[in-house]
């Protein structure tokens, strides 16, 4: 259709174009923004948003970003550049005096030297009217019958929020989006995920909390109570002080097992500070490392005894203590494992190990005391009071615990520990999350896992890779 339109000129004695119509301009801007509309119909949008609106790869590489330069900031104030930055040498020894010799002398000294020079007039009094106000001032005041009591929040903990909580890692069954320029489907796995990633696996069910020890003023490790367990969210105290093998000025975070009073199990998930050393800002990897090497370092002392209790618990201990007087429980935790951890992420060690070992139960033998009291070996030898044995209290016997898994975790490796919620590590659960929801608006069933899903990604980025010729050594398929 022909669109006739008129156009209204207006030129000045240059010859120069003044003014157009604005008819014309109206339809200029409609033309442009109807074209614009026609490049962009039904073209799908090119990365998956969160719930905030950013993707999980920007929101990936923006706190990689952060922590880069933060890391590079902290470098730089250790260095102490700033304290040399208004030091001077002087006047060299080689330069001529004839510059400095007009100059003006400056003697740096107080006025107290001459407070004995200032003499006080003896007549001095002060008016009638301001002393009887000095009076007034200095009479104490009556205090009132009524006491107001102020009303105080209390003070929020300084270990609340300190532990490095992942996200859900936010996973699609059929992703129908995919990234221009890369062969593989946007599904919400990372796109670094064999090369920039350590796996954490089977992560133990129990409560999240940090284990901080302090310096005892006994110096006795394993003796004197030297270690606090803090919850994660609001740092309170789960537990009375306790001895433990760990060193002073020690923070690590840690699972309480859910079964610690048979076990006496804490597993270690990381390390923040060790002996007063701070390895929060090093990598994942390292701090993995670190944190085998000194657990294994440290010394094993027999399992206490079953008398000892804690002074707030002491009712509850003695009635658990009277209803199953032939089990033993752990008055305090004593055992600090560490979770494995996996550097290799590749898809095809991911579905032939990590993953199978997220789905399996672990299995830890701990040392508890010997239920049977100590008896001779030879009927006719002489009986023994067991009621007060120091030889019982020394019998001890291995019992394997089966601790159940809760999932698998993902760490960003060239990542440092960071406190609060943190896009820099994943969680994968092995148990559905109630009232989630995939990306397309559809609840999740019953029956479905996060790590089963993640199961069936791999597969299929595996299978993809095998049809395409490539194909990883020691995949059991």
């Amino acid at each position: 259709m022909a669109v006739r339109v008129h156009v209204a000129v207006v030129w000045s004695k240059d010859n120069t174009l003044i003014a157009i119509d604005q008819t014309l301009l109206e339809l200029l801007r409609n033309m442009l923004a109807l074209a614009d509309r026609k490049a962009s119909y039904k073209v799908p949008p090119t990365v998956v948003t969160g719930s905030t609106g950013v993707s999980r790869g920007e929101a990936h590489e923006s706190s990689r970003g952060t922590e880069t330069s933060r890391r590079a900031q902290k470098f730089d104030n250790t260095r102490n550049l700033d304290a040399f930055a208004d030091l001077s040498l002087g006047p060299s020894d080689d330069e001529g005096d004839e510059d400095f010799a007009d100059a003006p002398v400056i003697i740096r000294e107080g006025i107290a030297g001459y407070a004995s020079l200032a003499k006080q007039p003896e007549d001095l009094q002060p008016p009638e009217g301001q002393e009887q106000q000095m009076e007034d001032i200095t009479r104490p005041k009556k205090k009132r019958n009524k006491i107001k009591r102020k009303r105080t929040k209390a003070k929020p903990s300084k270990w609340a929020d300190k532990c490095m909580y992942a996200e859900l890692l936010e996973m699609k069954e059929e992703p129908s989006v995919w990234v221009d320029g890369k062969s593989e489907p946007d599904d919400g796995l990372p796109s670094d995920m064999e090369q920039g990633w350590v796996a954490v696996a089977p992560v133990p069910v129990g409560k999240r909390c940090l284990a901080i020890t302090h310096q005892s003023a006994a110096g006795v490790i394993g003796i004197s109570p030297n270690t606090t367990l803090r919850s994660r969210l609001l740092g309170k105290m789960l537990l009375p002080r306790f001895p433990s093998s760990l060193p002073p000025l020690t923070i690590l975070d840690c699972i309480l097992d859910t079964n610690w009073r048979q076990n006496g199990i804490v597993h270690v998930l990381d390390v923040m500070k060790w002996k007063g050393q701070d390895v929060a800002d090093c990598e994942t990897p390292f701090r993995f490392w670190w944190r085998d090497t000194r657990l294994a370092e440290l010394p094993r002392f027999s399992p206490p005894s079953s008398a000892f209790h804690f002074s707030l618990a002491n009712d509850r201990a003695h009635a658990q203590s009277a209803q199953q007087p032939d089990q033993y429980r752990f008055p305090y935790p004593t055992s600090f494992i560490p979770i494995p951890y996996h550097t290799d992420t590749t898809f095809g060690s991911l579905f032939s190990s990590i993953i199978p070992l997220a789905r399996s139960t672990r299995e830890i033998s701990v040392e508890v005391p010997a239920s049977a009291p100590f008896q001779p070996s030879s009927p006719t030898s002489m009986s023994i009071d067991t009621t007060c044995n120091p030889i019982e209290s020394r019998l001890s016997k291995l019992v394997t615990n089966q601790i159940p898994s809760d999932g698998l975790l993902l760490y960003v490796a060239q990542a440092s520990y960071e406190e609060g919620t943190s896009p820099l590590s994943c969680w994968v659960p092995i148990q559905p999350i109630a009232g989630s929801s995939s990306q397309e608006g559809v609840p999740t069933t019953s029956n479905s896992s996060p790590l089963d899903l993640f199961q069936r990604l791999v597969h299929r980025r595996l299978s993809k890779r095998m049809v395409n010729g490539i194909i990883y050594d020691g995949m059991d398929m």
